[in-house]
């Protein structure tokens, strides 16, 4: 099946197995998704994922969704930057979600970064999300 925004794909996922209340979410793997995981990872709005190989070669992540006291760690995942409609900020623009309590992850040429670490490292890029 031809998909026109896989990023925007796995959000939707992650979106819709936290409001069903599942533990896991599985999505079809690339390395834009790892890199966007791994930033979620390590700002503590998932507990994991594995990744799977599959019969047709793509490969398959199973993404271990966190939950504190019933209710879902990602209260809002927006997706900013789309296919049709690339939004890119410079180092000085990048936004700061709710006041620094969330995270934008950004897409620079240092890698997949999140809002604070793209200021330290001084590169902006392309806003792919937001998470609160």
């Amino acid at each position: 099946m031809m998909m026109n925004d896989p990023l925007g794909d796995m959000l939707t996922r992650i979106r819709n197995a936290q409001m069903r209340g599942k533990s896991t979410v599985m999505t079809p793997a690339s390395t834009l998704r790892a890199r966007v995981l791994d930033v979620l990872l390590t700002e503590g709005y998932i507990r994991g994922y594995d990744k799977a190989d599959t019969s047709n070669g793509q490969g398959e992540f199973t993404i271990s969704l966190k939950y504190y006291e019933g209710e879902p760690v990602i209260r809002e995942l927006k997706r900013v930057s789309k296919p049709g409609r690339r939004v890119y900020m410079g180092v000085s623009e990048l936004p700061s979600v709710r006041n620094g309590l969330g995270v934008a992850i950004v897409s620079t040429p240092k890698g997949v970064l999140t809002d604070a670490n793209a200021r330290a490292a001084n590169v902006g890029g392309e806003v792919l999300c937001t998470v609160f």
